[in-house]
């Protein structure tokens, strides 16, 4: 018999999401200039095939049939991060031709009926500021504000929604302590300095944006993840499994809801790198976490996979989701001594991620649990997805890309969620990641997530199945 198809309340979103210099391309046009990413994909070895965003999905000139296509698809509601390089040029005065690039964007999304969904950080810092020590200069986390309050000016009247960083982990962790991501640093303690500068920035903007506009919903994204033990009766994984927990998830969460970091994490800290340990407290001044723990309204959830953890080594280790450049990568936990990622045997995407939707139900209780609910905190997912080697075939003269584990992956975690409201979870949206394929950092133009292909030769966008099917789910409203 077939099953009684499942449907989503009627204030849920359908998204999707992008970001500003994995799409835009215009890198060096109408007055932008170079970002921490256009620094770092010009480090011999740092990006694979040595690719950078100088055009990337020509978003910048194709914004308007961009937009026609989101609105043909028929998404609610697109989340696109604005970039500092463009707005603020090296961090200084109002560039008004990249703000009018964000008013056209944003105008157009209104006239196609589609809530605009603003991030104001996605990793883009500009190159000028990151000479000056970047997130680890304290400095950084009031031009943050201050060009929060720039784009507020230009568009308050019409964005309701503000977020004000993008997986703070990523730009602080992988691209100060690992080396993976722009600037591409190797310093534990500069990653600790740079997610708390992050998170005072967070928390000045949210406080800045509310004496503008009480009306506004503020928030953040973090991603976040779900570390199981390989066996929960063994201390050492149980350990493992506290400790990529504390320093992925807890290390932002606690701080931002609770107004602490995660004690058990500070004294590992402390124990193993008294170095950091020292910057850090000096680095946190009186009031810090009062102003990072200011109240949200909006809590994004970015989720990919979960980790399974031990602490002994597994004759055969997963394959790493890191890009195989010519850089050396370092962990970007601080606290990894004795923490091995094992296999359980689950599918994996072309970034050699598992692909496990239940997790997703088990996080967003979780921290609703924990943390939103307690504090009338709303979730929405505003990530997830996963990269395929997609295959381009021309059928009745029409090009198509049947995609069918991006597409299972979809209707999975949209089925996760589902579980999730019926258990009692407040999750407003899903936003998947990406509209577009486009520029994957370090991994340059190798890996693809979009449900819409892009030619990169030739800008031609082409929907995927997952693109048709995310939108039959749209109209029904249904699984």
């Amino acid at each position: 018999m077939p099953s009684t198809p499942r449907t989503f309340p009627q204030d849920f979103l359908f998204g999707a999401a992008t970001a500003a210099y994995q799409i835009e391309g215009a890198a060096h046009e109408d007055g932008r200039r170079d970002s921490i990413w256009d620094a770092f994909s010009r480090v011999p070895g740092a990006v694979i095939n040595g690719d950078n965003g100088d055009v990337a999905c020509d978003h910048y000139h194709r914004f308007g049939d961009d937009v026609a296509l989101m609105k043909q698809l028929g998404l609610q509601t697109y989340r696109f991060s604005t970039s500092w390089s463009r707005v603020r040029p090296d961090g200084g005065p109002l560039n008004q031709k990249g703000v009018d690039f964000y008013k056209r964007l944003v105008d157009s999304l209104l006239d196609a009926d589609i809530l605009p969904w603003l991030t104001l950080y996605h990793w883009d810092l500009p190159q000028a500021l990151q000479e000056r020590g970047g997130w680890t200069n304290r400095d950084t986390a009031d031009l943050f504000t201050e060009y929060a309050l720039d784009m507020h000016d230009a568009l308050g009247d019409r964005v309701g929604v503000w977020t004000t960083l993008n997986e703070p982990w990523c730009s602080s962790f992988l691209s100060y302590t690992a080396g993976i991501h722009a600037p591409g640093h190797y310093s534990p303690t500069e990653g600790y300095l740079a997610a708390h500068h992050l998170l005072l920035g967070h928390g000045q903007t949210v406080n800045a944006l509310r004496e503008r506009d009480s009306e506004l919903n503020l928030g953040i994204t973090l991603n976040l993840t779900v570390a199981d033990p390989v066996d929960p009766d063994n201390a050492a994984d149980a350990d493992a499994a506290r400790r990529i927990d504390g320093q992925f998830n807890r290390w932002f969460l606690d701080p931002v809801f609770l107004g602490a970091y995660p004690a058990d994490i500070v004294d590992d800290i402390a124990t193993h790198l008294p170095e950091a340990a020292a910057a850090l407290e000096s680095a946190i001044r009186p009031g810090d976490l009062d102003i990072i723990s200011t109240p949200i309204d909006t809590l994004g959830v970015n989720y990919y996979h979960g980790e399974y953890v031990g602490g002994t080594a597994p004759a055969n280790p997963p394959a790493s989701g890191d890009a195989p450049t010519d850089r050396r990568a370092e962990s970007p936990f601080p606290l990894s001594y004795d923490i091995h990622w094992h296999d359980r045997g689950l599918p994996r995407t072309a970034m050699h991620w598992e692909v496990d939707a239940p997790t997703l139900t088990r996080l967003l209780s979780r921290v609703s649990d924990e943390y939103a609910r307690p504090a009338g905190t709303r979730l929405f997912v505003t990530e997830n997805g996963a990269a395929y080697d997609d295959i381009l075939v021309v059928e009745d003269g029409e090009p198509r890309v049947h995609d069918h584990a991006r597409t299972h992956f979809l209707t999975a975690h949209l089925s996760a969620v589902q579980d999730a409201i019926e258990a009692g979870v407040d999750v407003g949206g899903y936003f998947y990641w990406s509209f577009l394929d486009n520029y994957e950092w370090a991994w340059g133009y190798e890996k693809r997530f979009g449900i819409v292909r892009v030619d990169y030769h030739t800008q031609e966008r082409t929907p995927k199945d997952s693109a048709r099917e995310y939108s039959r789910i749209i109209r029904a409203r249904e699984l």
